[in-house]
């Protein structure tokens, strides 16, 4: 099944990918239409901005007592499977030497299960601390998350700009409710001080038109109407001097990224 032509269902795979629930075989497929589609990226790009939000919500918690007895219990079982180890391999092959080498491993073999099964024991009691926690924090965190979700902006188109090596610089998002551009940074380009980056509508028929200017944080918000975007089948950023050049001009320096707008129907 052809995932980018159900975009209910590529909405819910993006957020299971970007939540870390799709796994296996299926994490792989996604990954690999990923790479072949760039609907599928933009969606995946879009829920990991939503769920980036998340860790807000996780409240500041000290580690149990337990935990470091479960580290030092891993630890030393480390240690003792070195020692033996290093015994077997200075152990002499005659058969004299044969008793002591077994009452050795023996005897490490002992330790070994003793920190193993103290640590296991360790992993159970912060078990039992962190889900009774989580039993007076669940409903607060599920409140402040629909709270959250409720206030995410209605996205209804997304592009994702590539470099000519297809390698994607920038996810822009259009929100006609609040009527904003939100713009963000995915990969490492950063103009000079002198230079600015322009956002431009590539329509159908007509020259370019600007969409703002943009400045140099990783998130960036240009206030724009549906008009501006509607129908416009691709995006482009170009390089110019600084603040940009008037919309009537076009481009005057290389268009680095490009991308298709794509309108969620959802």
């Amino acid at each position: 099944m052809n995932i980018t032509q159900s975009p209910e269902l590529l909405d819910r795979l993006a957020a299971s990918y970007a939540l870390g629930t799709l796994r296996g075989g299926a994490r792989r497929r996604f990954e690999t239409l990923a790479r072949e589609h760039a609907t599928v990226r933009a969606a995946a790009l879009v829920w990991q901005t939503r769920w980036s939000g998340l860790t807000e919500l996780q409240p500041v918690a000290q580690p149990a007592p337990a935990v470091w007895t479960r580290i030092d219990n891993l630890v030393q079982a480390d240690q003792s499977h070195r020692a033996l180890q290093a015994a077997r391999a200075a152990a002499p092959s005659t058969q004299a030497a044969a008793p002591s080498v077994a009452h050795t491993w023996w005897r490490n073999l002992l330790v070994w299960r003793g920190a193993a099964a103290a640590g296991a024991l360790a992993t159970v009691v912060v078990g039992v601390q962190v889900n009774g926690g989580l039993r007076h924090t669940t409903g607060a965190q599920i409140a402040a998350l629909q709270q959250q979700l409720q206030a995410t902006p209605q996205i209804q188109y997304v592009a994702v700009l590539a470099d000519d090596k297809a390698a994607a610089s920038m996810l822009v998002t259009f929100d006609p409710k609040n009527n904003q551009l939100v713009l963000q940074r995915v990969g490492g380009f950063q103009e000079g001080a002198d230079q600015s980056l322009q956002l431009w509508a590539l329509p159908p028929a007509g020259g370019p038109r600007s969409l703002g200017v943009l400045g140099q944080d990783k998130l960036l918000k240009l206030v724009a109407g549906e008009a501006d975007v509607k129908q416009v089948p691709t995006l482009a950023i170009s390089l110019e001097p600084k603040g940009g050049v008037p919309s009537e001009t076009g481009p005057t320096g290389p268009v680095l990224f490009k991308g298709a707008l794509i309108q969620r129907m959802l």
